[in-house]
């Protein structure tokens, strides 16, 4: 491997190899501190600012050829992000994506070509119903991505867990509960695992979160 890896002109990631690893093995992968304590605090800021600003918007269902809100199955409120207009968080942001994307492409030729992403918050008693990051008419996102914002306070009893819908060996679904602790970042495949938001019982539920796609 130590080899291959001299041949590429690059270094060995032993984190970036865990996620590899990881989403290899289960379809996910949980990393917690992706985000330093500093960059989690820059990017909070950035998103409750804006959203101060009333820059957010209601999220919809479905993708831009068929998109509808439905309080019943979604009630968190975006801002999508524009990586050519940036503030310096969402540059620190940026960086390590993008950082991600080229060892993932390189070593697992993913053909990773595009990104988008989005701030989130979910106001107290808000979700999003169990669903799966494709569509019928679009399959370009393989790999979605979570990046929680919240403080340090946030505690279990703040609800807004994410729930990954998985299978074992025998085929029998099981449940896997994240809390969305500050830094956490959560990748899985998006074309295979169906995952919901659990109800956010108190403060608001801060992330930013998005997808990896080819062409």
């Amino acid at each position: 491997m130590e080899e291959l890896f001299e041949q590429l002109d690059f270094e060995l990631n032993p984190l970036y190899e865990k996620i590899i690893g990881d989403l290899g093995s289960n379809g996910y992968s949980i990393i917690d501190n992706f985000f330093d304590a500093y960059e989690v605090e820059q990017l909070r800021k950035t998103l409750v600012q804006k959203f101060e600003e009333d820059a957010f918007k209601k999220a919809a269902i479905g993708n831009f050829v068929n998109e509808t809100i439905a309080k019943s199955i979604r009630g968190d409120f975006i801002l999508w992000m524009d990586e050519q207009e940036l503030s310096e968080a969402g540059k620190l942001f940026y960086s390590k994506i993008n950082d991600l994307t080229t060892y993932l492409n390189k070593t697992c030729f993913l053909g990773i070509l595009q990104k988008e992403f989005h701030y989130a918050l979910y106001p107290p008693g808000t979700f999003y119903k169990r669903h799966i990051d494709t569509f019928v008419n679009d399959d370009r996102r393989k790999l979605s991505v979570v990046c929680y914002l919240n403080d340090e306070s946030w505690q279990k009893e703040n609800g807004g867990e994410l729930v990954l819908y998985l299978q074992n060996k025998e085929g029998v679904e099981y449940e896997k509960s994240v809390l969305p602790l500050p830094g956490r970042m959560v990748i899985f495949k998006s074309q295979e695992i169906e995952h919901e938001v659990r109800p956010v019982i108190s403060d608001k539920r801060l992330s930013i979160t998005g997808w990896l796609k080819t062409r």
